[in-house]
């Protein structure tokens, strides 16, 4: 029907805003790297933000590089990724498969502690004591613990394992098939795109993460790339000659748009591995008409 059809004004609308909302986004990226490029003087010239630089050099990653902070904060936020990932989906995997099968001993009231903590948080003071408490602080545990698993990732893969058809899983039951076999054979071949998913966010979630380190890492060798993007660009703290490795320093505006880049990058290369799983594990526990 031609009033179920957009005209041609509303179609035009729709592309400068889409264009718009575009630009918002890819533009301050462009400057952030185009800065990180730059020389000297045009970043004096610039007033401190490039768009597209005159002349390319990579100064300001040879001095970050060449130092140990921003070595080091890679190495630590790599190495919190990938085990909090790692733990953080086996955890929220095994408990949301737990969950969905209402045979399992105890379903009903760790259910409803799932749900509790979807719905209560226990806050800034209670979480620090417990970690004080099981003798955490300063370590790296004390990042990946306290978030290891997350309620409403827990509901939504307990979602998606109720929608397993229950003849599936009961005619491999009667074919002999174990629970563990069940569950490695059958149940994560059919989950690849929600654990994907759900893996991304875990991984987004460690990578971003920065207030648990500046509650609980007082050593600042141990800091991760996150809360030194925090020190430096945020809180504008200077970058001494000890610390990028080099008498001959790069711009500041440059040091800190470096370690922006530095921060943002790595995470964006995942998203191309697991695109083709997006679309199909974001719409896990939607209402289907």
């Amino acid at each position: 029907m031609r009033g179920n059809t957009p005209t041609g004004a509303i179609r035009a609308f729709k592309g400068v805003l889409l264009t718009v909302c575009c630009a918002l986004v890819v533009v301050p990226f462009v400057g952030i790297v185009s800065t990180s490029l730059a020389t000297r003087e045009q970043i004096v010239r610039s007033g401190g933000f490039v768009i597209i630089p005159d002349e390319v050099t990579f100064s300001a990653y040879r001095a970050l590089f060449t130092g140990g902070v921003v070595p080091r904060a890679v190495g630590v936020s790599v190495f919190i990724t990938l085990v909090g990932t790692a733990l953080s989906l086996a955890s929220t995997t095994l408990l949301a498969y737990g969950l969905s099968r209402p045979a399992t001993r105890a379903h009903r009231p760790v259910l409803m502690l799932v749900v509790g903590a979807l719905l209560f948080t226990p806050g800034i003071i209670p979480g620090y004591l417990t970690v004080d408490l099981l003798g955490l602080i300063d370590s790296y545990w004390a990042v990946i613990l306290p978030v290891v698993v997350s309620a409403f990732n827990v509901v939504i893969l307990r979602a998606f394992f109720m929608e397993i058809p229950a003849e599936l899983v009961e005619s491999a039951r009667i074919d002999g098939a174990s629970d563990r076999q069940i569950f490695g054979r059958i149940v994560l071949p059919l989950s690849k795109a929600v654990l994907s998913v759900i893996g991304l966010f875990y991984a987004v979630g460690y990578w971003n993460a920065f207030f648990g380190a500046l509650l609980y890492l007082n050593d600042s060798a141990k800091w991760p790339i996150q809360l030194v993007l925090r020190t430096y660009v945020v809180n504008q703290q200077q970058l001494g000659v000890d610390q990028v490795g080099t008498t001959e320093l790069p711009p500041q505006e440059a040091l800190q748009m470096a370690i922006l880049v530095i921060s943002i990058v790595p995470i964006l290369l995942v998203y191309p591995f697991i695109q083709r799983h997006f679309s199909k594990g974001v719409l896990v526990g939607a209402v289907k008409g």
